[in-house]
């Protein structure tokens, strides 16, 4: 099982929350998705997983992740 944590902006809401954990939660191999409200953290648990599908989740969600 592999982990990665992103860096998400504009997240200011249990909403937010949800959104980000719903969108992230669809991406082929993802296991689990924690959100860090107040440091404005995703971690993504799961198997193979790709990156870039994740941060296209995130982005049609709404959401901002860092480069």
């Amino acid at each position: 099982m592999a982990e990665m944590t992103l860096i998400v902006s504009g997240m200011t809401c249990d909403h937010c929350v949800k959104a980000v954990t719903d969108a992230v939660s669809d991406v082929p191999g993802v296991e689990s998705v924690a959100v860090d409200l107040d440091g404005g953290r995703v971690t993504v648990d799961g198997g193979d997983v790709d990156r870039t599908a994740v941060v296209e989740a995130i982005s049609e969600a709404g959401y901002n992740t860092a480069s």
